[in-house]
């Protein structure tokens, strides 16, 4: 996030594209509920209407997979019309003429042939934007989990500049992490280009400052994402593999090739809280504390590190992350002895810039977000203020792509997939909690009611899903909440999971999923 939540609650224009706050992320679905409270101004881009749907001012609902040219005409009709702004374009940026090339190919008619939203309501919501003094951009994984998933925050951040809602309060390119530390463990490096705080391991200096801190000898290549890893496992290239807090049979898209290349492994080793799809598979499960069962800190997603403080302690062998992972490296001769993880976040201040100033002792209650370079730093609530990271910002221009598969005659429906409120991710946790189980006990597909009855599909029945990939029987849940030809499912069901019909496509530079839209079918059963 380039601003902080609260600013959220602040914003007097939020747009929201792909992105359901309030059943995935309900704290910061809370401050765009007060925001609105406040008379703001809240446009939502989704194709579902969801609760922040129902909320919104104007809700612009698109088909799966075509953000871009709904992003690039809502950028015509603010330029077209006069609404972009000259000064911080021409003071902030570079790319601007170039962006227009492209953007000027997308009018709200021909956008709203490809989007499905009517040209009227893509104008509405330009002007909207554009009458506003700074606009608060909120997305999720419904803009990233695309193979143009890049592309997408790309044309986000398009947008954000053209309307020069960049480097102020109550405004700026906000993605939502969709869990409680992934920021943080990004910021650790656990990405396979980087070190902790972003710099590259093909950077020589970089490398040299690290090898001599840890006394070790340190690859200068890219590593693999977890895609790739799969891809090479498969093919017998990658033998072994050693996976932390993330149970992939289930996160994974096309459960049959996950399983597959775990199976082709010659060794799998699982750290988790309790025995996941995937710790089944696996030769050693190291058990591990939860997060009431630690001390240490967690980055959230407006970059604030806060204090993990342990409330309780972990029951039989289960221990701390860090002390496993140390364990593990000091059986393999590395010097890796920590007392507390406070000793742990002094070496990562010494050899991280945007970490330089951030102690356990200077967190306090509230925390402090990066990047704050030393310790008299009092961190940084809004990135971008008077400069961008490389200077000016550079626009960069897209064009609208098709998903990956697109409906045929075989399969004429688009499933696209997703969170819910009652439930997390893999369900690790809250399938094991009674009051969550008993709201919804089993998995469901939504399906728009013109659908259901060509289809056959009852309102009390079962459907039966099914892709190139797979197929299920869920709970039909007949709905005007989307529109003809698209369906709906969540993926937090192991003993039906989603991801056994969700396509094995990626983002070719980010590697993120094509999760939002593929082809499928559902039949009455």
């Amino acid at each position: 996030m380039t601003n902080s939540i609260d600013d959220i609650a602040a914003a007097p224009c939020i747009f929201a594209i792909g992105c359901n706050a309030p059943e995935a992320h309900p704290l910061i679905g809370w401050r765009v509920r007060t925001a609105k409270d406040r008379g703001a101004v809240l446009i939502v881009a989704d194709p579902r209407c969801t609760q922040l749907a129902e909320w919104a001012d104007l809700h612009l609902q698109l088909y799966p997979g075509t953000d871009i040219a709904l992003l690039n005409a809502l950028m015509h009709v603010i330029i077209s019309e006069g609404m972009h702004r000259p000064d911080f374009i021409e003071q902030r940026t570079e790319g601007f003429d170039q962006m227009w090339q492209v953007v000027s190919n997308y009018p709200p008619d021909k956008a709203a042939a490809i989007t499905g939203v009517p040209e009227q309501q893509i104008i509405e919501a330009a002007r909207m934007m554009g009458r506003a003094d700074r606009v608060c951009t909120i997305y999720t994984l419904g803009i990233t989990e695309h193979t143009v998933g890049t592309h997408n925050v790309m044309a986000v951040a398009d947008l954000a500049m053209t309307l020069g809602s960049v480097g102020k309060p109550a405004a700026g390119v906000n993605p939502l992490r969709g869990q409680n530390n992934v920021q943080g463990s990004c910021d650790m490096g656990a990405l396979p280009n980087v070190f902790s705080g972003y710099q590259s391991v093909t950077d020589a200096a970089v490398r040299a400052k690290f090898e001599k801190a840890w006394g070790a000898a340190l690859p200068g290549e890219v590593g693999l994402t977890l895609p790739d890893m799969l891809i090479e496992a498969r093919q017998g290239n990658l033998k072994a593999m050693y996976i932390v807090g993330e149970d992939i049979m289930m996160s994974d898209p096309n459960t049959k090739h996950v399983r597959q290349a775990l199976e082709s492994l010659d060794f799998l080793v699982c750290q988790e809280i309790f025995l996941s799809s995937t710790c089944e598979l696996a030769d050693v499960v190291f058990p591990a504390g939860s997060f009431a069962e630690k001390d240490g800190t967690f980055t959230n997603t407006e970059r604030r590190v806060q204090l993990v403080r342990r409330a309780i302690s972990s029951p039989g062998q289960a221990r701390p992350d860090w002390q496993i992972i140390c364990a593990l490296g000091q059986a393999l001769g590395m010097r890796m002895s920590y007392s507390h993880p406070s000793e742990i976040m002094d070496e990562v201040a010494s050899l991280t810039p945007i970490y330089g100033g951030i102690r356990h002792n200077r967190l306090g209650t509230d925390g402090l977000q990066w990047p704050c370079p030393d310790e008299s730093h009092p961190g940084t609530p809004v990135l971008h203020r008077e400069k961008f990271t490389r200077g000016l910002g550079k626009f960069a221009p897209v064009e609208h792509e098709p998903p990956a598969e697109t409906p045929d005659d075989e399969y004429p429906l688009m499933l696209s997939t997703g969170r819910m409120l009652f439930h997390y991710n893999a369900g690790t946790m809250t399938r094991r909690t009674p009051i969550l189980q008993r709201e919804f006990p089993r998995n469901f597909v939504q399906i728009n009611p013109a659908d259901a009855e060509r289809l056959g599909v009852r309102r009390t029945g079962k459907a039966r899903v099914t892709t190139r990939r797979g197929s299920l029987v869920v709970d039909a849940q007949v709905t005007d909440r989307l529109k003809e030809g698209v369906i709906w499912m969540p993926f937090h069901f192991v003993e039906s999971p989603a991801n056994v019909l969700t396509n094995d496509v990626f983002c070719p530079i980010a590697r993120t999923a094509e999760y939002k839209v593929c082809a499928a079918k559902v039949e009455p059963a």
